[in-house]
């Protein structure tokens, strides 16, 4: 049986459990559930944990298009607790096989019409962008708009920078804030996006700007999860202070050499 139970757990994560898909059976189940001992805690916790995990994986195969028998689901999870198999082990393994082939291949073109999208979408704002009065579009194609100035330095790329920061795709979705967190990010200058790195040098302290990056200087091709393939970023940055890079240490002279 070992084998198939990993398999199984294949088959979890790929179309899951969902108990909220039976909503009145589930609300009349719940009301005589008792949760007084531990070992009853950890029996419900067990099945709780897989169901709330699975529920994710069952939305996704049905967002790609493969349709979802919820209810033989639960017959099958609860048949194979009991070791009530209806199909043998091979069987299942060949259906799950081709499932998960199946998933791919949808995830796969899913994500080259996304990535497709967003490189149209990217040049079209682009180009509509560098247009606006008070956008500056640098040599590489990174844009920016100053919208509070600042009268303190301006940092290098081997410095470390503290900022606060908004990041959106071109159509106002929001895929990071250090804003939302509360708490301002730090890190060198030098590594992070080439974007960040040519446009926060440009900034003294005090400043907010926006910047439109081209996916070239962010991310470029890769899919990120929170960002497609292609896609063109929009930050609002706020610099608020700089740590100098420690001067390189001396080396030694080189020694003369006759011509």
């Amino acid at each position: 049986m070992k084998s198939i139970y990993k398999i199984s757990l294949v088959a979890l994560a790929v179309i899951g459990l969902s108990a909220c898909n039976q909503e009145q059976k589930t609300t009349e189940t719940a009301a005589n559930v008792e949760l007084k001992t531990e070992a009853q805690k950890q029996a419900y916790s067990v099945g709780a944990s897989i169901g709330k995990y699975m529920s994710g994986h069952i939305k996704e195969q049905e967002e790609l298009g493969l349709p979802v028998d919820r209810s033989l689901i639960i017959t099958g999870f609860s048949n194979g607790l009991n070791d009530e198999l209806k199909l043998t082990e091979e069987e299942m393994q060949t259906v799950l096989q081709t499932l998960d082939e199946k998933l791919n291949e949808k995830r796969q073109a899913q994500a080259t019409a996304l990535a497709e999208k967003a490189l149209a979408d990217s040049a079209a704002f682009l180009e509509t962008n560098k247009a606006k009065e008070g956008v500056v579009t640098t040599e590489s194609g990174l844009q920016y708009e100053v919208l509070t100035p600042g009268t303190g330095e301006k940092p290098k790329a081997e410095d470390t920078v503290q900022v606060h920061y908004v990041g959106t795709l071109t159509d106002g979705t929001e895929f990071d804030s250090s804003v939302a967190r509360g708490e301002p990010a730090k890190f060198p200058l030098n590594r992070v996006i080439p974007g960040w790195t040519e446009g926060v040098q440009l900034m003294p302290v005090g400043a907010k700007y926006k910047f439109v990056i081209p996916a070239e200087l962010a991310y470029g091709d890769r899919d990120t999860g929170t960002i497609p393939a292609n896609s063109t970023l929009v930050f609002e940055v706020e610099l608020l202070s700089i740590e100098e890079a420690p001067a390189p240490t001396a080396e030694a002279a080189p020694e003369a050499h006759a011509h």
